[in-house]
């Protein structure tokens, strides 16, 4: 499993994944965490934005191709 090392050392950037909506595009409104994976893998091949922004659709990409996606569903129910 490949978690950005931010996300290992900071459980506070998974909070902002479950929280923190999409601020353009296609999904612009929906949760980074509810993101499809077909637009996390183009966004991958595109290159990541730079910023926090990059690092949360980084981490959310890693979660989702590695299928634990299930361990946000606590922190997306509070």
């Amino acid at each position: 499993m490949c978690i950005p090392k931010v996300a290992r050392l900071n459980p506070d950037i998974l909070k902002k994944v479950v929280s923190t909506p999409m601020p353009y595009g296609k999904y612009k409104g929906t949760l980074i965490c509810d993101l499809p994976v077909h637009y996390l893998e183009w966004m991958y091949a595109q290159g990541f934005p730079q910023g926090n922004l990059g690092m949360l659709l980084h981490t959310i990409h890693e979660i989702k191709i590695n299928g634990l996606d299930y361990l946000l569903r606590p922190l997306k129910n509070k």
